[in-house]
């Protein structure tokens, strides 16, 4: 893995610590470098040390949120190859990401937190990558050759719906809060994604190796996030 500032210098980790709170609670208009350095108890110059700029600070927390994200379903996925069938992956990419604040403000475009983030190149890159819907695009292809997908379909119009599908749950289930008619969204989505993508075929020598090449992709997403913290 490759070295973050953060790993060798308790400076550096205070620094993202207090700039996550403020981007948490004020959104990104509302950092300063000024102020995350006085919450982080260092010197204006100590963050510059670090960050040439508010932006790259606040892209390192979101692009180290989709590290943490990437890692998390790998581990999830080496202990228990049979979540890469497409039923449990879907779902559980949506419950992962619920957890990464940072991953779910790009995911569904939250311009409060965001800000000019939403559209640095940057944001673009790990959304690609390591987005959800992006990784799915990215994963069809292993389920169709592996028999966890239908392939009587163009693979194009097919990833296209799995995307809007997945951006549906996305933002339907926070707009709708407490009035959701489901008590399970995520079984709902499991149960969408297998109408969608037609019985899960495969042998489990087949879900072996298509939890084996998703994690590849994700692990090189993971690389990509890594590459734009270390700039």
């Amino acid at each position: 893995m490759a070295e973050l500032p953060e790993h060798g210098s308790p400076k550096a980790a205070r620094i993202l610590a207090a700039a996550g709170e403020l981007l948490l609670s004020r959104g990104s208009k509302g950092v300063t470098i000024a102020e995350v350095a006085t919450k982080a108890h260092v010197g204006k110059g100590t963050v510059y040390l670090y960050w040439k700029t508010k932006e790259d600070l606040l892209l390192g927390l979101i692009s180290r949120d989709f590290v943490a994200l990437a890692d998390e379903v790998v581990a999830a996925v080496t202990a228990d190859p049979e979540l890469a069938r497409p039923s449990r992956l879907g779902p559980n990419m949506l419950e992962v990401a619920a957890r990464h604040p940072y991953v779910n403000a790009l995911q569904t475009g939250d311009d409060v937190l965001l800000g000019v983030l939403a559209d640095d190149p940057r944001s673009a890159t790990l959304l690609e990558t390591l987005g959800a819907g992006a990784f799915l695009h990215h994963i069809l292809p292993i389920w169709r050759r592996h028999d966890l997908a239908r392939t009587d379909w163009e693979i194009a119009d097919q990833a296209f719906a799995l995307q809007a599908l997945l951006a549906g749950f996305l933002t339907a289930a926070p707009s709708i809060g407490s009035r959701l008619p489901v008590g399970d969204p995520a079984r709902v989505f499991a149960a969408s994604i297998t109408a969608l993508l037609g019985p899960e075929r495969a042998t489990p020598e087949q879900v072996k190796l298509a939890a084996e090449e998703g994690i590849r992709a994700l692990e090189g997403g993971r690389a990509v996030a890594l590459g734009i913290i270390s700039g």
